[in-house]
């Protein structure tokens, strides 16, 4: 308990005003699919990159952090995830990623569940993650809810942007939950989407399908001022989303998942709707992945589509972490005969800026471009390689504690030694 409390007040005492630092020496990666510099460094002012590259003069009075033969990044962005809504798995009352009950769909939002104790985050942190992409479920309906854009400080403030887009399920859980088919799931979301056009009206029916604070929720979506996640997989079915915007013009949809992209990424590229696809699905796990490849998301790429790795249904609520591997192993396919990886620039990219990018805030985080949030991580290898380890993590240009729960038990069992009372109770 006593260190518990200890936890809980770094936490609650953690740093708000960031200082001017500049990190020296190290092999620079920008993250926006460039090559990585040589040398380089980070400098951060308030917060926020003032300026990352080569030859940059270090601003006077500046605290210096030297990164010499150690790798400096942005922070990793998690394209897709649940992480900071499940705490334990099982315990239902710690799980917040859908609303099972709820008389309520479209118009809930994950930001006020966001819980910065999930053991989860500070694990992600340590990783590398400073930012992640958090989508509910959907349960009852199609709709899922409106997901956000957090941190991985270690502070109470994790929401970056809340209501960031609203989330739907098509396929084939979409079609069992709207009533056991797919022409039920397109009867579903189109009588949706007239309730909220008439929702924009001020048309409310006593018959609605919707209730009014749902049907709200969704004009900015049909209005195409809010993002449309749809998780979809099939090639077919990814065919009917995309043939939703002859009815729907302005929808401003994302495709999640999409194992069968390869197959119709043409067709995705010409519709310029972007994909946060899982890596490395590579068996036909149900009927609407029977095509699945781990070079989906490279002929995707080669075919013009602006794809990121996200990890729905992935161990999605706490294994972000994965994803660096996720996008070593799309580097390791251009090594294989007859596969479609990426290039090292183009992996590193799938889960910084391309994820930044495709939930609109680019300008904000995901590359160490001018403007951007200051969140820099220091690895000591290659962060693409599994071997590589993370030495320091800064987020919004504060710096972040390494320690989680899991270190903190691996120190206190490394060396175990006789006592009056065993080592969970005599601290």
């Amino acid at each position: 308990m006593k260190h518990l409390l200890l936890g809980m007040a770094a936490i609650i005492s953690a740093p708000v005003a960031a200082e001017t630092i500049a990190i020296t020496g190290g092999k620079v990666v920008l993250g926006d699919g460039s090559a990585p510099i040589d040398n380089g460094t980070v400098i951060v002012t308030d917060g926020r990159v003032v300026a990352a590259g080569a030859k940059l003069v270090v601003p006077a009075g500046a605290k210096q952090v030297d990164a010499s033969g150690k790798w400096v990044t942005p922070g990793i962005v998690a394209g897709f995830s649940r992480l900071g809504l499940v705490a334990v798995d099982a315990v239902e009352p710690t799980n917040d990623t859908a609303a099972k009950q709820s008389p309520f769909n479209a118009s809930l939002t994950v930001a006020p569940a966001i819980n910065p104790d999930v053991a989860a985050i500070a694990v992600n942190r340590a990783a590398g993650v400073t930012r992640a992409i958090v989508s509910p479920e959907a349960s009852n309906v199609i709709f899922g809810g409106q997901g956000a854009v957090i941190d991985t400080g270690a502070d109470f403030n994790a929401v970056t942007k809340a209501k960031a887009f609203q989330f739907v399920e098509f396929g084939e859980t979409g079609a069992r939950i709207a009533g056991g088919s797919r022409p039920a799931l397109i009867a579903a979301f189109k009588t949706a989407f007239a309730e909220a056009a008439e929702a924009a009206k001020g048309v409310f029916p006593d018959n609605a399908l919707l209730r009014r604070q749902d049907a709200l929720a969704l004009v900015p979506v049909i209005n195409g001022t809010m993002k449309l996640f749809i998780h979809v997989e099939s090639a077919p079915d990814i065919l009917s989303v995309l043939a939703l915007k002859k009815d729907y013009p302005l929808l401003n949809m994302v495709l999640v998942g999409a194992t069968e992209g390869w197959r119709v990424a043409p067709q995705i590229a010409a519709a310029k709707v972007p994909v946060l696809a899982s890596a490395l699905n590579d068996l036909p796990d149900s009927f609407e992945q029977l095509a699945a490849t781990q070079s989906d998301i490279g002929r995707m790429k080669a075919a013009g589509v602006k794809v990121a790795i996200g990890m729905i249904n992935d161990n999605d609520a706490r294994q972000a972490q994965l994803s660096m591997q996720y996008a070593g192993n799309l580097v390791a396919l251009t090594k294989v005969p007859g596969a479609t990886g990426l290039s090292w620039d183009q992996a590193f990219a799938t889960i910084t800026s391309v994820p930044a990018d495709i939930v609109g805030m680019g300008a904000e985080i995901g590359s160490l471009r001018p403007g951007r949030r200051g969140d820099v991580v220091i690895w000591d290898g290659d962060p693409l390689e599994l071997t590589s380890g993370v030495t320091r993590v800064w987020i919004d240009g504060v710096e972040q504690s390494l320690a989680s729960r899991q270190t903190r038990l691996r120190d206190r069992y490394m060396t175990p030694s006789e006592g009056d009372l065993p080592n969970a109770y005599d601290r």
